[in-house]
């Protein structure tokens, strides 16, 4: 049972409990995410960023960080490696033209940040056999192949059971 200052607290609004700066903070930090997402492909740097958050770029950085768990460059590599995943598994292109088609210029730098949060090179990924996502929508696809730095929970349930 809550007590009576919780209860209180639960039946207020979100915004009461948000400055409004923190509110314009937020959709300035999503309008640069938005950003990112969209124009994964095209070079983009923290002052571009910034400049989409109308922020400074430190303070951009420090934000962005604190709001999303991960600095802006991280996620838009992160994205990149989304959509990498997606165009190797049709298999039509190269490793190289993947790479470039989504806004890497380092054919080296993509495959190591590819293998870092994939777990295996693009060329195994792509060699692999991915019927079994054939008939699953993209958007659920996308989610099952969304990468991901940290360990999944069946990996985590596997290694403490190992002996």
């Amino acid at each position: 049972m809550l007590d009576p200052v919780a209860k209180s607290a639960l039946a207020r609004p979100y915004t009461d409990s948000v400055r409004p700066e923190e509110l314009a903070n937020l959709a300035h930090l999503r309008r640069s995410r938005d950003l990112m997402d969209r124009e994964y492909a095209r070079p983009l740097d923290v002052a571009t960023l910034a400049r989409t958050a109308l922020m400074s770029s430190a303070h951009f950085a420090r934000q962005f960080r604190a709001t999303y768990g991960e600095t802006p460059y991280a996620y838009l590599m992160t994205r990149r490696i989304e959509r990498a995943k997606a165009l190797l598994r049709r298999g039509d292109l190269s490793v190289t033209e993947v790479c470039m088609a989504v806004g890497c210029t380092s054919l080296g730098s993509f495959s190591a940040r590819f293998t870092e949060l994939t777990g295996e090179t693009p060329t195994a990924y792509r060699a692999r056999d991915h019927s079994a996502l054939a008939s699953v929508p993209g958007c659920v696809a996308k989610d099952l192949t969304r990468p991901s730095r940290k360990p999944s929970r069946i990996e985590e349930t596997a290694g403490a059971r190992a002996p």
